[in-house]
């Protein structure tokens, strides 16, 4: 998985340069963080501009890793069903948002949903659980019975054995973050990669649009559209990419809160067009959750929002204003 992520970045990074074409010096560093391969490539920028980007990826990540026990998610994980948490100010802004897109969604992005991921296994190989299993992590889940105050700075998660997993947030607001970093300290031009989470910060150097690919979610050298972008977030998610198969059948990693199995609305793909990174990586889950169609009121609900779903038979559909190349 890490070779195909190398090379989309590889791809991603080669349109952003502009092919061949003689551009002004960039500085580019690329670590192995989030669980996916990280990239910046910064213009008009010095190695300390790239060094407290990393570490501000570093310092969000410890924050916000749903299995590190000394996280805001494992201390509220460890103190489940006996006392609120303190947590940080980043912590408590993206558990808002999370709140307002489980309302939004329909319920269907629900970040209680770790006991699922857990029982499921997926990012360790996979297993399918027993029928017992699967009713006992349901009642696991529940966003009401996620308490914050956001004047005591605390969140509470009201019973034990529940655990949020931000596996579709964190790396977005991550983005965001670093790059209101970067502008802060000057920086006008780059591209920030996060895997599948494509960040722009303005143009490239001498007014031109960075041009971004969007991958095939079946062939991994292939691109649906080369978009000409400035300033925007593309982030794509995917049933494709963490898998595994039992008795013949592939489960996915993208889980239905309600039926407690990987989703099933006939979707490979979906890609986000957005000027948040954040908003990007939580809508293209939740269009993965919701299909086509709901997917698509959803967008259409959203300012600065634009959507490319891919079916699993490979048809694409986009909504109204994702530009057709």
């Amino acid at each position: 998985m890490r070779k195909t992520i190398a090379l989309l970045t590889a791809l991603l990074l080669l349109f952003a340069a502009g092919g061949c074409q003689p551009q002004p010096k960039s500085l580019q560093r690329t670590d192995y963080l989030l669980d996916t391969v990280v990239t910046l490539t910064l213009y008009d920028a010095t190695e300390a501009d790239l060094d407290a980007a990393f570490k501000e990826i570093r310092r969000l990540s410890d924050l916000l890793d749903a299995y590190a026990p000394f996280s805001d998610l494992g201390w509220m994980q460890a103190a489940a069903g006996l006392k609120p948490v303190a947590v940080a100010p980043e912590t408590m802004e993206l558990l808002v948002f999370a709140k307002d897109m489980y309302e939004r969604t329909g319920g269907y992005l629900d970040v209680t949903v770790g006991p699922l991921i857990d029982l499921w296994g997926i990012r360790n190989g996979g297993r399918y659980p027993a029928e017992g299993e699967l009713s006992a992590a349901m009642g696991l889940l529940g966003m009401d019975d996620l308490i914050l105050d956001e004047a005591a700075g605390t969140a509470y998660l009201t019973r034990p054995g529940m655990r949020l997993d931000m596996g579709a947030l964190a790396k977005g607001y991550i983005a965001d973050k670093v790059k209101a970093l970067l502008l802060e300290r000057g920086v006008t031009s780059g591209v920030i990669d996060l895997g599948r989470n494509i960040l722009l910060i303005g143009e490239k150097p001498g007014g031109a649009a960075f041009s971004i690919g969007v991958q095939s979610p079946t062939n991994a050298g292939d691109l649906l559209r080369v978009l000409a972008l400035r300033d925007k977030s593309l982030v794509t998610s995917g049933t494709y990419e963490r898998y595994f198969e039992h008795e013949g059948q592939r489960y996915h990693h993208v889980l239905d809160p309600f039926t407690g199995f990987p989703a099933d609305q006939g979707l490979s793909a979906v890609t986000i067009l957005s000027g948040s990174s954040l908003w990007g990586d939580a809508l293209s889950t939740a269009c993965l959750l919701l299909g086509v169609e709901e997917g698509t009121k959803l967008i259409d609900s959203i300012p600065d929002a634009e959507a490319l779903f891919v079916r699993t038979d490979g048809a694409i559909v986009t909504s109204a204003g994702f530009p057709q190349k």
